[in-house]
């Protein structure tokens, strides 16, 4: 296991920013980790880094307890804080030797990372002369220096263009099927490009750990997007047997789902035709990661 999370807890004086948090993580997984700005992500993050210390229960990278054994977890981590902190007086290359130093990698791993990382064309400039992006690919590189076998990404595309964003998003694909990823984002094409399993945390407390591909489709259910000529009630509506739930959408738009194992359009139109309406428009509405993810932290917090 090379990530473990049981029951942990963080607690910064009257405010508990995680609340009994637990999860597992294998060697070759690339998981998402979302959640609302102040849900837990970068505080987790920094725990499992041995940055930060939870208040209660056990984080264990490796085996290693962040509580007991720091240096071997930072030894096998590699790590992307939100904020990459860079010195931007420092050449490219003089800031990879400084960090290469400090893990005690082998020389040749700085022009592999660069490389890695499609730093070549502006490796010869000092820090502080290069984009956001290019900034971000260097943090990344420093990360990867010493081979680790976690990779910590804290929002690692932030300031990418479209461009960088495919080429980093592969890089990461890449190197995770060696590595466990474990990585933060509020792009959720990225994580439905990249991750094998999506973890979403609100207000502290974990309500979603579930194989993408699996949330996805047991959150698709038949539902359509119906435009009637006119107004009509959900009292007319929900006298079709297969429906289970309708929604206002805008104007005479409804959300409509249904509990069928045949499509529904064709009763629908029945329906319409036998009460005097018309249908303007119907579409399917399958719901994308995005739309999940605002269900999911609406929920929580209005409970």
């Amino acid at each position: 296991m090379s990530i473990s999370v049981e029951k942990v807890t963080k607690v910064y004086g009257t405010q508990k920013a995680l609340d009994e948090v637990s999860f597992e993580i294998n060697k070759g997984e690339i998981v998402g980790f979302l959640g609302p700005n102040g849900a837990g992500k970068s505080t987790l993050m920094k725990i499992l880094t041995t940055y930060l210390q939870p208040t209660d229960g056990v984080a264990k990278v490796g085996g290693f307890a962040t509580n007991e054994a720091p240096e071997p977890i930072q030894k096998m981590v590699g790590y992307l804080p939100e904020h990459n902190p860079l010195y931007l007086d420092l050449y490219v290359r003089e800031y990879l030797e400084f960090c290469r130093g400090i893990h005690q990698a082998p020389k040749t791993r700085i022009e592999e990372v660069i490389e890695l990382t499609g730093l070549t064309p502006e490796s010869h400039k000092k820090i502080g002369a290069l984009s956001k992006g290019y900034r971000q690919r260097v943090g990344l590189a420093a990360a990867l220096l010493h081979d680790p076998e976690v990779l910590i990404l804290d929002e690692p595309t932030t300031g990418l263009d479209p461009n960088q964003l495919v080429e980093i998003r592969q890089l990461i694909q890449t190197v995770g099927k060696n590595k466990t990823v474990f990585l933060s984002t509020h792009i959720m094409q990225e994580v439905e490009a990249m991750c094998d399993r999506v973890i979403i945390i609100n207000q502290g407390k974990i309500v979603t750990d579930k194989p993408l591909k699996s949330l996805l489709k047991e959150e698709q259910k038949q539902t359509l997007l119906v435009e009637f000529d006119q107004p009509i009630s959900e009292e007319v509506l929900y006298s079709l047997s297969i429906l289970v739930h309708a929604k206002l959408h805008e104007n005479n738009q409804w959300i409509l789902e249904f509990q069928t194992n045949n499509d529904p359009r064709a009763t629908l139109f029945d329906f319409a035709t036998a009460n005097g309406f018309r249908i303007l428009q119907l579409q399917t509405w399958n719901k994308n990661l995005e739309t999940i993810f605002r269900e999911k932290t609406k929920k929580s917090k209005d409970k």
